[in-house]
Formats: C-alpha cells, structure tokens, sequence
C-alpha cells in the first residue's frame, strides 16, 4: 500500500505509540475505515483494502481487543500535534467539552446505561435512550478553508450512570469530576501553555472552577440566576478573635439584577453561533461564588438580555476576571462548533455503527473514530496547505468555503492514489483500471 508523502508524515507523529506488527494493521484498519461507507466495522475497512479474503482477519479485530497501546497516549499525541499546527506560538488553548450519547443496544455491553436524548427531548418532555455517554474534550482553532471555527476531539472518556457504576462496584463519577481529571491531564500535556475550558451548564460547578484556577487555566460556563454570590470578605480587624469569613456580604441574585430598573445596561455586538453576530444588552461584575462547604471561587459575570426579547436573559461567568463581557460571550458561543463535529462524525465517519461488545473495545473504538475527525483535519492541512481544498459544486449548492465532507473527500481521493491510470494509446478516453483497485471502488460505490 503506497500512501501520498503528507499523509505519511502525518502518520509518523503516531507510528512510536505502537509495535510494529500493531502499526501495520492500524494503518490497514485507518485507511479502510476512511474508504468505507456506512457502518465502520473492521471487516468494512477489511474490505475497502481488498483483505475481505485474509484468513487472518482475527488479528485486525485484536488491534481494538486485545493489542497493548494507550488510547491515552495516542490522544496525548494528538493533542501536541494539533497545537503545534494550527495553535500560533504564545496562543491561548481554546479547549470545548461536551457530552454525547452513542446509542447502542446489547446485554453484553457492561457500560450501557439510559441517558436523557437530547435529540428526542425537548422542555415539555424528556426521553431517555439506551447508550453510552461520552464525554469528550476538542480543541477550537481556525482553519485556512473556511471562516468558522471547528472543534477537534482529542480526548473521550466515557460515563456511567449511579446505577451502572455500581453494578460494576466502581465508585461513581460525576460529569464535572470527570471534567475535573480530564483538565488535571491536559495541564500534565501543556505544562505552558494558556489554557481556557468551555463547558455547558454541566460544568457549571464551583470545585471545576477552583481545580481550573488552581491549575492557571480559565473556566467559562452559564451561570445560575439564583447563584450565592458575595462581595470579598473584609479585611480584618486590629486583634480580631474566631475564624476570618471567607466572604463579603450577599449580593443581589442576578433574577434581582436583572429586573431592578436601576441597572446599567451596555448594548454590545458579539459574534454569534453560524458566524453571524448578534446585538445584546449586557451587565457584568466580579463576585465570589460560594457554596456552604467549598472555598470560594473568584469569577466574572456577565448578564445578557436580548433588546428585542426573542431571547431569554442568559449568565455566564468565568474564572478569568480580566476577561470583558464580550470575551466571556463569544467565548462561550464557541462551545457550539462542537456539536457540529459530533453531527459530522455521525454523518460521515459513522459514529453509532461499530458493532463491538467487549469493554476494550468499546473505550478504544469510539475515541478513535472521534478523533479521526481531527486526524482527517490534519491530513487535509498537510496535502493542501494553501487552504485550497477542491469544493464540490452543484446548481443548486454554491459553496464558498469547505465543510467536512469535502476535507473528507480530498483525503479520500489521495488515499486511492489520486485516481490516476494508465490510459489507453488507442484510445486515450479509456483507463486502464487495475481488477484489484476496480473491484475496491464497486465495493466502496455499492455496499
């Protein structure tokens, strides 16, 4: 299998994390399973490579199962690799975590629990689907072929619900402890760099913000109306006795603030979701948020109300109180590039149809097809660094800038050698296809 010089170097940053006889059939199953349509099973990429006749199909299998490497590695290396190409030297680190549900069905599936549908649910209703929750940390950069942001996963760990964790007789972790162990590992990656955490309301959570702070790294969530906020505490007293307080006096909730018609309100214009921007009325201020039994926790808030009322009055804060409220805002909004890439992912690289019951399996089959997402990135940039990646057309779709399906595509066609043949000295219209490579494109057009 010859594969182009970019992708090839891209690969390399990957290649020590694995012995060799392993690294040759991860590079097997990684270009079958960006080949491959629909269900991104090992026999599908067995296939697209033209292995579907191998008698020794059962070693592919052991590369997810059985074979000793690190996921944790692997998304470490990742990482460092997707900073050093599209972060510039001295840039913050722009980390989004979210949640998604992979659905999946099966008794043999130890993990599985039922989880709130945030496809099928909506506020007068909520459903819950059988699956498997991820919780998964990507990096928010720009890219030359186009002017919005994307989210590329490095890191998933998966979640389990109270009743599974202890079924399994592990102690349970929350959503916000996890996200607290994910930020501790990623500071031990990037021990220099500026780091800033964008989370949902899940994280919302005084002790992430006070592992954030303590790790110089900045936390930006929504923010409850009715948080406990408080002034700082006063400066003690000439031989006070007892504990010093550990806060100020009680502010105003910011249901209160934002219905006192004593408020000053500035009208800024903020970028908003689908590079569009979007004009709000904004206060903010510093506080402590307290929560009887944690430390205190330093933030800025920021309180926004639409002009028009077509939106409801929102809060975010962050940990950073240098930061101004129209930093705070977009920073936020950059959270929603993520679910963009999950839709992606399940659209394109078939997230939700790997077939795997084993609990190794399932912890490295997932990640690995997320953060192929950001490794298809990584090939494209290297095979067109000029951002000019081919588009595809139609009259009824002009496109100005790539998606993923064209970065995806552009992959595609250097993996199957640029689609270049010998071509007939009689007639120089016909090509003349090897069988092999024929029969690999009936396979990738008709199954």
């Amino acid at each position: 299998m010859s594969l182009p010089s970019p992708i090839i170097t891209v690969l390399a940053h990957f290649q020590p994390l694995f012995t060799a006889p392993t690294w040759k059939k991860v590079v097997i199953l990684l270009v079958g399973t960006l080949l491959a349509q629909g269900r991104r099973t090992v026999t599908a990429a067995l296939r697209q490579m033209g292995l579907e006749m191998d008698t020794h199909f059962s070693g592919f299998h052991q590369v997810l199962n059985r074979a000793r490497w690190s996921p944790l590695a692997v998304s470490r290396r990742l990482l460092q690799v997707l900073v050093q190409t599209f972060v510039c030297a001295g840039g913050t680190v722009e980390i989004v975590m979210d949640e998604t549900l992979e659905r999946r069905w099966g008794r043999k599936i130890s993990k599985r629990g039922h989880w709130r549908d945030s496809l099928l649910s909506s506020k007068e209703r909520s459903v819950s689907s059988p699956g498997l929750r991820w919780v998964t940390m990507a990096l928010v950069v720009r890219l030359p072929w186009t002017k919005r942001r994307w989210a590329l996963p490095f890191l998933s760990v998966l979640a389990t619900t109270p009743k599974v964790s202890e079924k399994l007789k592990r102690q349970h972790k929350t959503l916000a402890r996890l996200a607290q162990q994910m930020v501790m590992v990623i500071r031990r990656w990037l021990p220099d760099l500026a780091i800033k955490v964008i989370g949902d309301g899940a994280y919302s959570v005084i002790e992430l913000g006070l592992t954030c702070v303590k790790l110089h790294a900045s936390l930006i969530a929504p923010l409850r109306l009715d948080a406990r906020l408080f002034a700082p505490p006063p400066a003690p007293r000439p031989h006070q006795m007892g504990r010093p307080p550990v806060v100020g006096k009680r502010l105003p909730k910011l249901s209160m603030v934002l219905q006192d018609p004593h408020t000053q309100w500035e009208t800024l214009t903020v970028n908003w979701y689908g590079g569009t921007q979007c004009t709000l009325e904004v206060t903010t201020g510093t506080a402590l948020w307290y929560s009887t039994g944690t430390e205190p926790l330093p933030i800025s808030w920021v309180l926004t109300r639409d002009p028009e009322g077509k939106r409801e009055p929102k809060a975010y804060f962050s940990t950073d109180q240098g930061q101004s409220a129209g930093e705070i805002v977009e920073d936020f909004v950059k959270r929603w590039s993520l679910e963009v890439t999950y839709e992606e992912s399940r659209a394109h690289l078939g997230v939700e149809t790997q077939r795997q019951w084993s609990d190794v399996a399932i912890e490295r089959s997932t990640p690995c097809l997320l953060g192929l997402y950001s490794l298809v990135v990584l090939l494209a940039h290297a095979l067109h660094p000029d951002g000019q990646v081919p588009l595809q057309q139609a009259a009824w779709y002009p496109k100005t800038h790539a998606t993923f399906s064209d970065v995806l595509a552009t992959v595609r066609r250097h993996l199957w050698g640029g689609l270049t043949f010998q071509t007939s000295a009689a007639h120089p219209d016909l090509c003349l296809v090897p069988r092999s490579d024929l029969t690999r494109l009936m396979q990738a057009a008709c199954y």
